[in-house]
């Protein structure tokens, strides 16, 4: 521990001894590292904020979603700063002011690319921040250079989401115009030519699939007119049964309708009336009716007298009158069955009397359903893309809001000059302290007695102290005071360059 503290006590005599060339290293370093920090020019950064409202009703019940939008935003964010957005920039600011060669131009907008940032801090919002210094201009005047360079850079942001929208959708428009304009003249080629051939060949109207159509069509027809005949001659066939179940007449007594005899006929008539109507045994009305005959009849045979004579039976002629009515719907499904049939012979007659104009007229008319079917998608799309290009151009589908205006900014945001200044101060006395003690190292002189002892590995007796005069000692004085005085002049000239840093500052302001 005593080896460490001789070491430093010897360490700091040597630079003690050698302090004016300390304080000489310290001044010139000072003043050459503050002189390096004064031409460094004071760069002043704007910034402002702006929110992009992506969410319109309107815009997505015609298929313009909310990621639509924001893909367009981003695009238009991430080519905001090209070189052609900055040239803009510099022309409309004082930056092009001096720029007269595409060189310097091409300088100018590589320098600018790194001042600019363009970063979204949320999703729908958006910060642009501007960096600029230049030496040959006041701090005034380069933090009002920034401001400008924000707010130019927030009117391009607008510009390329309104005009470059605009100007997208007007080339979109003009090419879906140019492609419905040929379609239109393929599609009128195409459906003359179907009517010339039709014109030429009106058995093959419709095409060939039209042909196939219809002759299922009729097959269809057929088939139901064969099932309502069946059922027709098979209702026919029943009534045929019942008529031949039922008599034509009634047997009844001659002389005037009366009496027992009358009303057990008329009991008769009415029990074949309920049969007639389809009514089954167990029916009611014929239950009650065939009770009514039963018990007149003995009575009707007691009675006797009078010649017998048939009457008509009703139950038979209505069931004629039914009958007719069913051969005449048989008749007629006959006849429909064989309109039918005369039908589908003519329609499979067409089919292959002329295959190959069939199939040339197939061809002409699928032509023409594809070019149709491409024309009207290609007009419904041409609709939709107007619409949709009114309500983003017109309606303003992604709107802008500067939430923070360009920010004029009071003090620069690099270099950071106090700090520098200190900086460069400590690296004046480092260098100074240094120095000195450097040399007293390549020196061979000998501070204390220690280390000479260690020096010539023999011992020391003792020391001489340095006797001085008076006038000695006064000239010592005065040099030690114009070190003192030369040490606080560096200290205060440290002092007047913070003060004249923050003044300075205070007059941007």
């Amino acid at each position: 521990m005593t080896n460490i503290f001789d070491e430093m006590r010897a360490a700091l005599y040597s630079i003690w001894h050698r302090r004016w060339m300390a304080l000489g290293i310290a001044w010139g370093l000072s003043l050459l590292g503050w002189l390096v920090v004064a031409m460094i020019p004071n760069s002043y950064e704007s910034r402002a904020r702006i929110y992009v409202q992506l969410d319109d009703m309107l815009a997505q019940q015609i298929g313009i979603g909310q990621g639509d939008r924001k893909q367009g935003v981003d695009r238009v964010r991430q080519t905001l700063t090209s070189a052609v957005n900055l040239e803009k920039v510099i022309r409309s600011t004082p930056i092009g002011a001096d720029i007269t060669t595409p060189k310097q131009m091409e300088s100018a907008v590589l320098g600018l690319a790194k001042q600019i940032k363009v970063e979204s801090s949320q999703e729908n919002l958006f910060i642009i921040t501007a960096n600029y210094g230049n030496g040959s201009k006041s701090d005034a005047e380069n933090a009002k250079v920034a401001q400008l360079i924000v707010q130019k850079m927030i009117d391009i942001f607008r510009e390329e989401n309104l005009a470059g929208n605009r100007g997208e959708m007007s080339t979109s428009l003009e090419f879906m115009d140019a492609q419905l304009a040929q379609r239109q003249k393929e599609l009128a080629a195409a459906e003359q030519k179907r009517l010339q051939f039709e014109a030429q060949n009106p058995s093959l109207a419709g095409g060939a699939g039209a042909g196939l159509q219809k002759l299922e069509a009729a097959r269809a027809e057929l088939r139901g007119i064969d099932a309502d005949l069946a059922a027709a001659q098979s209702a026919l066939a029943a009534i045929n049964g019942q008529l031949a179940g039922t008599p034509k007449t009634i047997a009844g007594v001659a002389g005037p309708v009366g009496g027992a005899r009358g009303a057990y006929n008329q009991a008769q008539a009415e029990l074949n009336g309920h049969r007639a109507r389809g009514l089954t045994e167990n029916h009611p009305d014929v239950i009650a009716a065939r009770n009514q005959v039963n018990a007149l009849r003995s009575a009707a045979a007691a009675e006797g007298g009078g010649g017998v004579s048939g009457v008509s039976n009703p139950a038979y002629t209505s069931l004629e009158s039914i009958r007719g009515e069913r051969q005449a719907n048989v008749q007629a499904l006959g006849a429909r069955r064989a309109a039918a049939q005369q039908e589908i012979s003519t329609l499979t007659a067409q089919q292959f009397s002329n295959p190959a104009s069939a199939a040339e007229y197939q061809q002409i008319t699928r032509d023409y359903g594809v070019l149709k079917e491409q024309y009207d998608k290609l007009l419904q799309n041409r609709e939709q893309l107007r619409i949709r290009g009114s309500i983003e151009t017109e309606h303003n589908a992604v709107r802008f809001q500067v939430i923070d205006p360009p920010t004029s900014p009071r003090s620069p945001v690099s270099p950071n000059r106090p700090v520098l200044l200190f900086g460069v101060l400590v690296m004046g006395l480092g260098a100074g302290v240094s120095g000195a003690f450097a040399v007293g190292q390549l020196r061979s002189t000998f501070s204390m007695a220690s280390r000479l002892e260690k020096a010539i590995g023999l011992p020391v007796l003792g020391t001489i102290s340095q006797t001085v005069t008076d006038s000695a000692r006064e000239l010592r004085k005065k040099r030690m005071k114009l070190f003192y005085a030369a040490s606080s002049a560096l200290g205060a000239l440290f002092v007047i360059l913070l003060t004249l840093e923050f003044v300075q500052r205070g007059m941007v302001a």
